[in-house]
């Protein structure tokens, strides 16, 4: 044994036995490709695009995952993380509105909503929610101090899930049922102005009111402060960094606006690139005070977007679909773009730096993952977890565990179709890959490791998997009782894949 790797473990062991700090930094609509860290085999064009120095840094001190996932939108998501639940577990398939008893299914000719819990997320009996314990209230049991920043989303006003405290935190900042900012700008205040304010506004950042302050930034002093108080009181901390960027409204931070100009990006693709940058400044101010205060090798950073990138126009540029190339398509949709998304973990001591998995792992597997770094051991929850801890790939990076992945969005997101996007179901094993349509019942069979891109529909040429990959996705369903959009002219659910 070399001396370097016996220090490691002599290191590893005395931080291990130590409750770790962790923070999960959490990005709104950020695609696989919207960072200058490559998380494809080679740098691509939007690598270089984009300037993300402390992405880069974390990602050379921690993991890189290439076949990380999410959910097509984000309120799934951000259940799934806190839960450990599959979104068609939960049964919060759908972005949750910021008033109650509201879905938020675009409208449909031929069909009705599936009976999804447009309530949200709940420790409590409540119509219309899933009842779970989240993992933040398992940690402040455990003594951490816990600290949520930014978007929330995890029910509408009014429901207990459209407040953080309800959740198992002790700290909330500008969290509540919104799921987008009123305005990024301080001289909007964020959106609070008197007339002109709606269920978006920003609460809580009134000392930014006016001050030019962007709110990525300002954001990020709100959890500095909170953060530096636990340390002062030597309490182990768990901070939820959950930034509203880069969701829309896409809005110029004039740090880096003009940067994006001057290579050659339009207004709004440069107002986009723009909040990229600011809110890697903040993972890195959040970095260099770890430092500061000397918790930087004892604190995990786990870093990921909720959802792939956002590629409808007008939004982004005009030609749709193309922003996460070469992952095909985008938000809302079960294709790669839709679902991939960028992961890194820093969890010093414990596993070594500049490493990288291509093991599949997707968000729910974060909730056993945490626990198991905070040392909890024995917890008891009302909800069955379906996440696999990942703590194994990370200490052997060359690791690939055995799992299946499922996705499961019965929803019509917006009120046009598009690639991959409203009523499908998705399902992976292995390099295979199955895309179902609900509506149609169509299948799609694409062996990722080799086309990325799925550009190659290889169903007809392998009717085996495509009925195995159907089976144990309809069995999955079946065990969930996952909703299903429902016929109007029959008043029945749509079919399961093994039906089709």
């Amino acid at each position: 044994m070399t001396r370097l790797l016996l220090l490691f473990l002599l290191v590893s062991n005395y931080i291990y036995a130590q409750k770790p700090n962790i923070i999960v930094f959490l990005v709104d609509d950020m695609g696989w490709q919207d960072t200058s860290v490559p998380f494809a085999d080679s740098i691509t064009h939007y690598n270089k695009l984009y300037r993300t120095p402390n992405m880069e840094r974390l990602a050379s001190e921690g993991i890189k995952f290439t076949n990380a996932y999410a959910t097509p939108v984000c309120t799934p998501t951000r259940t799934s993380i806190l839960t450990g639940m599959n979104a068609a577990h939960h049964g919060i398939t759908n972005w949750t509105s910021p008033q109650k008893n509201n879905n938020t299914d675009a409208k449909d000719d031929e069909l009705a909503s599936a009976n999804w819990n447009i309530n949200g997320l709940s420790q409590t009996d409540y119509p219309r929610t899933v009842k779970a314990t989240p993992f933040p209230q398992l940690l402040k049991d455990a003594g951490y101090f816990t600290i949520h920043v930014g978007k929330a989303h995890w029910g509408p006003n009014g429901t207990p899930g459209s407040n953080p405290y309800n959740l198992g935190f002790v700290v909330n900042i500008a969290g509540h049922s919104a799921g987008q900012p009123q305005s990024y700008l301080s001289e909007d205040n964020f959106g609070n102005i008197p007339g002109k304010s709606s269920v978006h506004a920003v609460p809580d950042m009134q000392e930014y009111h006016g001050s030019g302050i962007f709110l990525t930034e300002a954001l990020t002093l709100e959890a500095i402060k909170s953060v530096k108080g636990a340390i002062q009181r030597k309490q182990p901390f768990f901070l939820n960094m959950s930034h509203y960027a880069v969701h829309v409204p896409l809005m110029a931070d004039k740090r880096y606006f003009d940067h994006y100009l001057n290579v050659g990006l339009d207004s709004t693709e440069a107002k986009y690139a723009s909040l990229i940058e600011g809110m890697d400044k903040s993972l890195g101010d959040l970095m260099d005070f770890l430092i500061k205060e000397k918790q930087d090798k004892n604190t995990v950073i786990i870093f990921l977007s909720d959802n792939g990138g956002l590629s409808l126009y007008p939004a982004r540029s005009i030609k749709e679909h193309i922003q996460n190339l070469p992952l095909r398509a985008g938000k809302g949709s079960v294709y790669e773009g839709g679902i991939r998304n960028p992961m890194i973990i820093k969890w010093p001591g414990a596993i070594l730096p500049n490493q990288v998995s291509h093991s599949q792992v997707i968000v729910e597997d974060l909730f056993p993952t945490i626990l198991e770094m905070a040392g909890i051991k024995k917890y008891q929850t009302i909800q069955e977890i379906d996440g696999k801890s990942i703590v194994p790939i990370l200490k052997n990076p060359m690791l690939i565990q055995e799992k299946i992945l499922i996705w499961h969005y019965p929803n019509k997101w917006i009120s046009k179709d598009g690639p991959g996007i409203n009523y499908y179901s998705a399902i992976r094993m292995g390099d295979w890959k199955m895309i179902y349509s609900q509506r149609t019942g169509n299948k799609e069979l694409y062996n990722i490791k080799e086309d990325i891109g799925e550009k190659q529909n290889l169903a007809s040429s392998h009717p085996d998997i495509v009925q195995k990959l159907s089976s144990i996705l309809s069995d999955q369903l079946r065990t969930w009782k996952a909703p299903m959009p429902i016929v109007k002219a029959t008043h029945k659910p749509l079919s399961y894949p093994d039906q089709q």
